[in-house]
């Protein structure tokens, strides 16, 4: 039973139930103490009253600070998702506490940001908000439930499907070559990409060490799906990599992601290759080895992927190639 009792002209609140902490409140009316009092009651005997805690007034964008602070730089890739929190943490949602965070709040927001950027860039915010709410209600203590739950995502774009032409390499190549002040880094980038399909960050953390130029072959000890592997190297990627300086400590390539990614926008715009994107290399590198290695598990085995499906992303042959092949 509540116990209600006049203090310094209000009225409190006390509720006690076994199983749960004393939980006391204040108020203007004797009233308002009883209907309160009657409502923690019900929701404790129901079974789903959760105690609030100081996390759950804390604000959004206090919570994603701490992320950003704490767990983006266990990540690999952390660098990117903190671009993205400073994003989230600029929008109106950030000013709301976790506790008032509803469905409403957030399909606001998806609705905004779908006028700034594309659908996949939504997808993705949403999926961070998530994780970053999952993981107060996990490891911090906030007693709330996670609204991105309830809200629907926009469709997910088609994926992409671009592959470089033999034209296109061409002009590519002559837009990457260092001349005047562009970075002498992009062109082996450009040419290890197109021969081994590794991924831009795998080609960032290459290091001399792990490289064996005789035996032909680049060893990754971390990759985008935590697993290593070895990257079998062809000819063109071994005499890539020959002319460039060898040390002992630290990455090959001593270029930035953000700076890689700003470098590439501008060689595809003197290549006249709009809308072409560094991973797009990829899709392409993979398209022209499976004329080498039609052997799916060899050509898996090559660029990294854990499955037929995601493989089947970034092979994009050719109609006129498959109606060679037919004969």
């Amino acid at each position: 039973m509540a116990s209600i009792r006049e203090r310094f002209g209000t009225w409190q609140a006390r509720v006690r139930r076994e199983g749960y902490p004393a939980q006391v409140k204040s108020f203007a009316t004797r009233t308002e103490a009883k209907k309160w009092a009657r409502h923690m009651e019900t929701s404790m005997d129901a079974g789903g009253y959760r105690s609030r805690t100081s996390m759950d007034k804390a604000l959004l964008g206090e919570a994603l600070l701490r992320y950003s602070a704490e767990v983006s730089p266990t990540k690999r890739g952390h660098l990117d998702e903190v671009i993205r929190i400073k994003a989230l943490m600029r929008s109106k949602m950030a000013a709301f506490a976790l506790e008032k965070l509803t469905p409403t709040v957030v399909a606001a927001f998806r609705d905004e940001r779908l006028r700034e950027v594309k659908a996949g860039a939504v997808i993705r915010d949403l999926s961070l908000l998530s994780s970053v709410i999952n993981h107060a209600r996990r490891e911090w203590g906030a007693g709330i439930e996670n609204p991105c739950l309830l809200v629907k995502k926009p469709p997910a774009p088609a994926g992409r499907t671009r592959v470089l032409s033999a034209d296109e390499e061409g002009r590519l190549l002559v837009a990457v070559a260092p001349v005047g002040r562009r970075n002498p880094d992009m062109l082996p980038l450009v040419q290890l990409a197109l021969h081994t399909a590794m991924r831009r960050g795998e080609l960032l953390a290459l290091e001399w060490k792990h490289i064996d130029l005789a035996a032909q072959t680049a060893y990754l000890p971390i990759s985008k799906n935590g697993h290593p592997r070895s990257v079998p190297l062809s000819r063109a990627a071994v005499a890539a990599l020959s002319v460039l300086p060898q040390h002992m400590e630290g990455p090959i390539f001593s270029i930035s992601a953000q700076a890689l990614a700003a470098a590439f926008r501008k060689a595809t715009t003197r290549a006249h290759i709009p809308g072409f994107r560094f991973h797009d290399l990829r899709h392409t590198a993979t398209s022209r080895m499976a004329d080498k290695l039609p052997n799916v598990i060899e050509l898996a085995a090559v660029t990294g992927h854990r499955s037929l499906q995601m493989l089947k992303c970034y092979y994009h042959p050719s109609a006129e190639a498959l109606a060679k092949k037919l004969g």
